[in-house]
């Protein structure tokens, strides 16, 4: 069964924090997915164990209206 571990709720939500039970590397993506409104959120996984969590964001460039 998949599951979803974060909701999409907008960011003003996303600022609540994390409850301490969980893991830090789960702690840490969570923080990383608050603070990119565009972009990515990359867990890498070796040997069974999360390693780097890399985010990226992504700016994004106004419409221009007059083309």
């Amino acid at each position: 069964m998949a599951c979803s571990l974060f909701s999409m709720k907008p960011k003003a939500d996303s600022t609540k924090s994390v409850p301490n039970s969980l893991p830090k590397w789960l702690e840490v993506v969570h923080d990383r997915v608050a603070e990119v409104r565009f972009g990515t959120v990359q867990i890498v996984i070796h040997e069974g164990r999360v390693t780097p969590v890399e985010s990226t964001p992504t700016p994004r460039l106004p419409l221009d209206s007059s083309r």
